[in-house]
């Protein structure tokens, strides 16, 4: 049996037991989303933080480098686990340690950068247990529907990595609603870490800023208007125009006179080059960009670009890399 599947049993047989043996609470189904080479994002950085606290000092950078592959590896056989360099549940599971009050050093950096990024904080990311992170660990805990006590023990630490993550819309975002779902911009932190970047990088080059549509409810499910974006894996992006000015004129589709392909395309390049390996695929209508491989078609996306981003092994097979 491959290392691969073994993972994918071990997320499944996971969600199931959380859907079944844990009290109802305002997501059951939390898991530990299973980052690997090319993600970005908070959970990254937790990651970082969380291996130099076990000895495996890694750059904290948000990004799952080479080095990183390399001190997750060499956790992984210091613990006795699969070395494959990938963060799944078995990994998470042995990573986060239970903390509180009075303990300090990176474990806790992990915690804070989680809880600001999760719940919108804005605690100090000094690696210090005080009052004021246990404060916010019981705020978590109670928005999360478990024990709140303060301390970070693992079903705390398994609900606040699942919880979705909320987009800085500066400098490379800026926020659409066209279908009135003004609170749909939450993602997993690897969404939202991964379009943030493409965004900061296609606004470098002067065409303007990315329009982000929906992404996901705090808590996943149903969207208006959308028959997927459940788990918060998936984001709406409008095309890019030729005055740049796609923040602030209207959305247009690839049959506009204003749409500029050139760009659009160079926005989908840098989607795909900030999250290697990590872009299911891009529905987009234009004919030139799916022939060319960029874009897949879909009825209803004309006029907006639909992002499906993926991980190495998840629940649900659509959001497999």
């Amino acid at each position: 049996m491959s290392a691969r599947l073994v993972l994918r049993l071990v997320v499944i047989a996971l969600a199931g037991i959380l859907l079944s043996a844990v009290p109802a609470y305002a997501y059951s189904n939390a898991f530990f989303h299973t980052q690997s080479s090319g993600n970005r994002g908070t959970d990254v950085l937790a990651i970082q933080h969380l291996l130099t606290a076990n000895g495996q000092s890694t750059p904290a950078d948000g990004v799952f480098g080479a080095a990183t592959v390399t001190a997750v590896k060499a956790f992984q056989t210091a613990k006795g686990l699969g070395v494959d360099g990938i963060v799944g549940p078995q990994t998470w599971a042995a990573l986060t340690p239970q903390i509180q009050q009075g303990a300090s050093g990176p474990a806790v950096r992990a915690l804070q950068v989680e809880l600001n990024a999760k719940r919108r904080l804005n605690l100090a990311v000094d690696g210090v247990f005080d009052a004021e992170v246990t404060a916010a660990v019981k705020a978590f805990q109670t928005h999360a529907g478990i024990g709140s006590d303060g301390i970070a023990g693992p079903v705390t630490w398994r609900n606040l990595v699942w919880h979705y993550d909320y987009p800085t819309f500066e400098p490379g975002l800026c926020d659409q609603n066209p279908d009135g779902n003004g609170n749909a911009n939450w993602g997993t932190a690897a969404l939202v870490g991964q379009l943030e970047a493409a965004a900061r990088a296609f606004a470098a080059t002067g065409h303007g800023k990315v329009p982000l549509g929906d992404a996901g409810f705090e808590h996943g499910g149903d969207i208006p208007g959308h028959a997927s974006h459940d788990v918060g894996m998936d984001v709406d992006i409008w095309p890019i125009r030729t005055d740049g000015a796609q923040c602030t004129a209207g959305r247009i589709t690839w049959q506009s006179s204003t749409y500029d392909r050139a760009q659009t395309r160079a926005l989908v390049n840098a989607i795909r080059a900030a999250a290697p390996g990590h872009v299911k695929l891009v529905f987009f209508n234009d004919p030139v960009l799916i022939q060319e491989g960029r874009t897949v078609h879909w009825d209803g996306h004309d006029n907006h670009l639909h992002v499906r981003y993926c991980e190495a092994v998840h629940p649900n097979s659509l959001y497999d890399c």
